[in-house]
């Protein structure tokens, strides 16, 4: 792969080409006048009363928000943790009222809760509200300002790592050396990736497949690396990726913090936030001592209204409160600063590293996870802070989600971790080869087709089914581990959402409920199974038919990193032209296969999906392990 003569300007342009795009699509949902078809879109929600007003951390305002009936489910959306969002009310005529910008804290199958820097103010007495998916300006102007910092950098840390991820220097690695593995589970691949990450003196790349426990690894070298007394900073692209990071290194120990809105992050997790840890620091209770005060004063020098003040009385007060405000901020930007300066390990999403926040400080270690996920820009911002690179991830799992078609086109979806395998070759990462979540009838198609054979099952997954679960009998379903079921010639055919863009397929629908109903009698539980599909409208129809606590459904994007017993897949794409949309993205079909650990079902027309050469292979896979079944056995 080639680079261009200005790798940045090219990627600046890139960046500004998918925000135009963001706040195109943004625009087309908040002016959908159908509220169904703004929801359709699923990057909006509407007719929301708010259910509940809590107080949040750092004086934020917490509103969890639902249907007016409380028996509704909310539908089928890409609204998140963490997702940024703009608050609107509802208004006769089809008007909005005051938007107020917040964060998604948690969504439920019935409500969410957003977090608000200030209460909304309301026109109605009953008002009703819309939620609309907003696009992150600071989040962009970061990936900006580091690449521009990035481009300029000279006689620095950065200028070399620079030349080294541009390939116009190659990276160094020091002699690998045995170490003593904190974690005596690891496998001898795991070890090795460890191993090998240490020896890097620039950059590395730990590549893992599916089940491959990428995390586990992570967790291992920056272990090791703490154990040294040298620092990490610990970032992936997504607030789940980060909270599993901090999860298994707090259980561990570890003097690990969070950076982050406290609304981005898991419950259970919030204590480990900077926002808890200030919170929590006696020093700044001082500051909300001082704070208090500060205001009991100004409201002091607005009541001298009846008589009259000595001269420069009020202003006196008002320049006392200001001095306690002051005081006050600097004594939790001090709190901050050693908070931080005394972490061992500080984790955050990469667009989530604030530079006053950082101050100065230089890590010894950047340990990126889900680095494929990430474009190119957002991975450039924790390099500011580091003096060594470890990219760990699946450049045959999904790429960065890009909406302008033109920058994909132009190569934004390539991460950096996939731009370094294919630029700098394999000397620069290792892969892991033993995985622990799949049957290998599973694992076995993937395995060949992404990772050239070269993974294997653990003897503790190799051979496992849902009937050697307790409570699960034994059904043709429950017995083996995979079933293809064919609907070719059944007419079973696809179509466009109404007032939306994306496919849906009503009869593969009601097939995917007949398995999911089948899985229940034999004796699994909701949670222990997944519905995905790669089309949002799919997604949306069955969310609506098989409301059942606990069962997930979402697209295939959205499963990405998780699993489950049983996983029932809906190709959805069933047409006379060969049309497959979506499905000709191959590391989307990898994702999809690769989610289950004991029972695959994928639901499907071959007639229309095998015009792609990898559905035929697929097909034959499924035929040569008896896993094929056509719809008219059904």
């Amino acid at each position: 792969m080639s680079l261009p003569e200005d790798h940045f300007s090219h990627l600046l342009r890139l960046l500004d080409l998918e925000g135009e795009a963001e706040k195109q699509q943004a625009l087309r949902d908040q002016q959908r006048h159908s509220p169904d078809g703004a929801e359709a879109s699923g990057t909006s929600l509407a007719h929301l009363v708010i259910r509940q007003e809590d107080a949040g951390l750092g004086g934020r305002i917490l509103l969890t928000l639902g249907k007016r009936n409380q028996t509704l489910s909310l539908p089928w959306t890409r609204l998140g943790a963490g997702t940024p969002v703009i608050l609107s009310e509802e208004l006769p005529g089809g008007g909005s009222g005051e938007v107020r910008r917040g964060t998604v804290s948690w969504l439920q199958r019935d409500s969410i809760q957003v977090a608000f820097p200030s209460w909304p103010e309301t026109e109605s007495e009953h008002p009703t509200f819309r939620l609309d998916r907003s696009s992150d300006e600071i989040s962009r102007q970061r990936q900006r300002h580091a690449l521009d910092k990035a481009r300029s950098a000279s006689v620095s840390r950065l200028a070399a790592l620079r030349e080294v991820l541009l390939g116009r220097q190659t990276a160094a690695f020091q002699p690998e050396e045995p170490f003593q593995a904190i974690n005596p589970g690891l496998n001898s691949s795991q070890q090795a990736a460890v191993r090998f990450a240490l020896s890097a003196q620039d950059v590395a790349i730990v590549h893992g497949p599916p089940g491959t426990g990428k995390t586990t690894t992570l967790v291992e070298l920056i272990r090791q690396i703490t154990a040294c007394g040298q620092s990490v900073l610990a970032v992936a692209p997504s607030n789940l990726g980060v909270d599993n990071m901090l999860e298994r290194l707090a259980a561990c120990g570890e003097n690990v913090i969070r950076l982050g809105h406290p609304a981005r992050v898991l419950p259970e997790l919030r204590a480990y936030t900077l926002d808890e840890r200030v919170a929590a620091h006696p020093d700044v209770r001082m500051a909300h001592k001082l704070a208090r005060q500060a205001t009991v004063l100004r409201q002091q020098a607005a009541r001298f209204t009846q008589a009259r003040p000595e001269p420069g009385a009020r202003q006196a007060l008002r320049q006392e409160s200001r001095q306690m405000l002051a005081e006050a901020r600097k004594i939790e930007d001090q709190v901050v600063e050693r908070l931080v300066a005394s972490a061992s390990i500080v984790c955050a999403t990469t667009t989530g590293l604030d530079r006053e926040l950082l101050g100065g400080r230089i890590f010894d270690w950047c340990i990126m996870d889900e680095a494929s996920q990430s474009t190119e820009p957002e991975a450039w911002i924790p390099l500011q802070f580091a003096n060594r690179l470890v990219l760990a991830g699946d450049h045959f799992q999904l790429p960065p989600t890009v909406l302008s078609a033109q920058a994909a086109a132009a190569g934004f979806t390539i991460s950096l971790l996939e731009r370094l395998v294919s630029q700098l070759g394999p000397g620069i990462s290792r892969r892991l080869d033993v995985q622990y979540r799949m049957h290998q009838q599973i694992m076995a198609f993937s395995a060949l087709e992404f990772y050239e054979g070269g993974l294997t099952a653990d003897p503790s997954v190799a051979a496992h089914l849902l009937n050697d679960l307790p409570g699960v009998t034994a059904t043709d379903l429950t017995s083996t581990p995979v079933t293809f079921i064919d609907t070719a010639g059944a007419s079973y055919d696809d179509a466009l959402e109404p007032d939306g863009d994306s496919h849906l397929n009503p009869l593969e629908a009601a097939l995917v409920i007949k398995k999911v109903q089948e899985l229940l009698a034999a004796g699994l539980a909701p949670a222990q199974i997944a519905v995905i599909s790669p089309y949002s409208a799919q997604v949306r129809l069955l969310s609506g038919q098989l409301q059942m606590p606990d069962l997930e459904i979402d697209s295939v994007d959205g499963f990405q990193g998780r699993e489950k017993e049983a996983v029932v897949v809906s190709l959805v794409r069933s047409n006379r032209d060969g049309e497959i949309g979506f499905l000709e993205d191959v590391r989307r079909m990898n994702v999809a296969l690769t989610r289950a650990r004991r029972k695959l079902i994928v639901i499907g027309d071959s007639a229309t999906i095998t015009s792609h050469l990898f559905y035929q292979r697929l097909v034959n896979y499924f035929e040569s392990i008896g896993a094929y079944r056509s719809v008219w056995e059904e």
